[in-house]
């Protein structure tokens, strides 16, 4: 597996439970800013056996990148919402719900100003 490979699987796979990530996030937390569209094609190949938490990985909108009302878009809201996550119209607000979201917010509940 290539470094850079390794990296982005390791950007995923530190995503904490209740928190998103988009694909452009990854790939900076990678090392590989503007790579969004190889962290997604890398989500579409991952090593048999490699568990990776990718229902946590969406677009830079908050958007679930999967066709409204296939399968994976409804498995992808059914586990963010298992963990808490609130997922609207195929929507995750990242202000609240992203690795750079409003701590106050994380912390306490406190509504978005």
């Amino acid at each position: 597996m290539q470094d850079r490979n390794a990296r982005i699987y390791a950007a995923i796979a530190a995503i904490p439970p209740g928190r998103v990530a988009s694909y452009g996030a990854i790939a900076a937390r990678a090392g590989l800013p503007g790579r969004a569209r190889l962290v997604g094609r890398l989500l579409g190949e991952v090593p048999d056996g490699m568990e990776l938490p990718w229902f946590r990985v969406l677009r830079a909108s908050g958007h679930v990148a999967m066709p409204p009302g296939s399968r994976g878009f409804r498995e992808q809201c059914r586990r963010l919402r298992a963990e808490g996550v609130e997922v609207v119209n195929g929507r995750v607000p990242l202000s609240r719900f992203g690795l750079d979201g409003n701590l106050d917010h994380a912390l306490w509940g406190w509504p978005d100003a």
